[in-house]
């Protein structure tokens, strides 16, 4: 692994030092994550609602309100046409309370993945028509969604689109279109997830029925949909991540006496083990993520909205259960295709030359295979591709690096596609399984288009060569205070010279546990997955390690801790 030490530029290092009265390290965070001025920190250390932009701003909002309100006024019946991730079901959860609480008639279909497949479908349009359903609201998808779209005109539907995936080159058919990236629209924050753009037209149709404690609510549920697709954590999305985490605290705080129209969430938390526990970002992306996706990925995403309108706490407690065991199915399947890449990988070693990867296989579970190909970008540090093929369909799902852009790359692959749509770290597609070895080649002429061979090394990026007097409880507050970390905000990472303290242990074959010191200090220090290294930590031996830093707790008892990342030899001039 390559370490690259990020630079500051110092005199603003200093100069924000000077204004906030902090330690230059402090301030040397804060300016390589883009905070430069007094103000600038103070809206980063302390998000505010205020902070929130008005979601008027964004371009279609007006005809999207004044189309809802005529719908409520006529007593229409309004349909949500959701998505079967964590994003579109938490989206279809935001709009679904909202538009109940004005009094709508209002339901939410939500595709199948392996009946209807990705995207909008015409014939569940058909249907909406059939039963008397006179607008549409889509969320998470609807921007490419032509032919769908261009049915519901011809039935007498009108649609409004909430999305947050790239526009195509032409519009589709519809009375309003609500996404920050069509052209056209100044809103400020580009990088909202589906749940996000759905929140925004809750917020404009709401006004000044959205109180402080109902806007808390509904930034628990965007939050969720934020963490799980991967959005950004900086701007908007760090105001609506700082509520919504702070917000889902307080309700594994006190999972007894919820109200019937929490249950959902209540019993979400609790499976998840994060009863009377602090939320973070990583308890949302590792935690209640799985657990919500396993029902679109292993069965049907209706089960997501059936938790959140739950209408007592055992029938939530019912729905979560079912969630916890399709997630245990998840995770066995998964091994399975993970093993599946692995024996293809032995088999054809010369793999490794190339710039890209495809996988496929027969029987292949179709809807864990975007996890199998994140996955395998983690082990193989390339663009992936993992495709289910079923008789002559294939089903794929991407995952990239950072500096490809996924969705550009199959862009140039379109032809081969039956349907196909994402963004640029993760993409779905489908086409006929005769063309995957065509598809093969030209995603690898994609990649070495635009990847050299210094792309294909991990990196892992340091912000800060520190000793261990620096690591101090002060230091702990001030990194909270930077959270929450994830895409777009990770945890700053540390490099220091240190030397092992009593022998290493190895837990569960895979993780190493070790004291680690310099001069009269020492801290523990966990590394995951990084038992391999145990040989090189010997007793007294120094090292150069790469870490994060915070407090961990344990029985009430809370320590300073470091979570290594790398280790590797002290090398001779080394840079510090």
């Amino acid at each position: 692994m390559r370490w690259i030490f990020r630079d500051a530029e110092e005199a603003v290092v200093c100069k924000l030092a000077e204004e906030l009265q902090v330690p230059p390290l402090w301030a040397r965070l804060l300016v390589l994550r883009g905070v430069s001025s007094a103000e600038q920190s103070e809206r980063f250390l302390e998000p505010r609602l205020a902070h929130l932009h008005d979601p008027f701003l964004m371009r279609g909002m007006a005809a999207a309100v004044q189309r809802l309100r005529q719908a409520l006024r006529n007593g229409e019946k309004i349909l949500i046409y959701g998505d079967y991730d964590v994003d579109g079901t938490m989206a279809s959860v935001v709009l679904l309370t909202a538009l109940r609480k004005l009094g709508a008639h209002v339901e939410a279909y939500v595709p199948n993945r392996f009946t209807d497949g990705y995207g909008m479908r015409a014939a569940a349009i058909e249907q909406a028509a059939a039963q008397g359903f006179k607008l549409v609201v889509s969320v998470d998808t609807g921007i490419r969604e032509h032919e769908a779209l261009g049915r519901a005109r011809e039935l007498g539907i009108d649609c409004i689109v909430t999305d947050h995936h790239l526009p195509g080159p032409e519009l589709p058919p519809a009375c309003a279109l609500l996404n920050p990236h069509q052209r056209g629209c100044t809103y400020p924050e580009k990088n909202l997830t589906g749940a996000a753009v759905a929140f925004k037209l809750a917020q404009a149709l709401l006004g000044e029925r959205l109180s402080e404690q109902v806007l808390k609510s509904y930034l628990k549920i965007v939050t969720i949909g934020c963490i799980a697709d991967v959005a950004p954590l900086v701007g908007e999305n760090r105001t609506i991540a700082r509520f919504g985490l702070d917000g889902l605290t307080e309700s594994a705080a006190k999972p007894s006496g919820v109200s019937a129209g929490r249950a959902g969430l209540s019993a979400l938390l609790v499976g998840a083990g994060l009863s009377g526990k602090v939320v973070s970002s990583a308890d949302v992306a590792f935690r209640l993520a799985p657990r919500l996706n396993a029902a679109g990925r292993m069965d049907d995403a209706r089960h997501v909205i059936d938790l959140f309108e739950a209408a007592s706490r055992a029938d939530a407690q019912k729905v979560a259960g079912r969630l916890e065991a399709l997630n245990r199915e998840r995770r066995q399947t998964e091994e399975l295709i993970r093993a599946g890449i692995e024996a293809q990988m032995k088999a054809q070693p010369e793999r490794l030359g190339r710039y890209s990867l495809v996988f496929s296989g027969e029987g292949w579970h179709r809807g864990v295979i975007g996890i199998a190909a994140q996955r395998a970008v983690e082990l193989y540090h390339r663009p992936v591709l993992v495709i289910a093929v079923e008789d002559s369909c294939a089903h794929g799902s991407g995952r990239s690096i950072p500096g490809f852009h996924l969705f550009d790359a199959l862009s140039t692959c379109q032809r081969l596609f039956s349907r196909f749509g994402g963004h640029d770290q993760a993409a779905g597609f489908s086409l006929p399984a005769s063309r995957v070895n065509e598809l093969e080649a030209a995603f690898e002429r994609a990649a070495r288009t635009v990847l050299t061979p210094s792309d294909l090394e991990p990196t892992l990026r340091v912000d800060a060569e520190v000793s261990v007097s620096d690591l101090t409880w002060a230091l702990a507050a001030h990194l909270e205070k930077m959270e929450p970390f994830g895409y777009g905000n990770p945890a700053p990472v540390f490099a220091a010279n240190l030397e092992v303290a009593g022998s290493p242990r190895v837990l569960k074959e895979k993780h190493l546990r070790i004291r680690v010191k310099q001069g009269g200090a020492s801290l523990a220090a966990t590394g995951w997955r990084l038992a391999g290294k145990a040989a090189l930590l010997k007793t007294n031996q120094r090292f150069e390690a790469a870490f994060t830093f915070g407090v961990t707790e344990f029985q009430g008892e809370r320590e300073l801790h470091l979570t290594l990342k790398d280790a590797r030899p002290r090398a001779a001039g080394a840079r510090f």
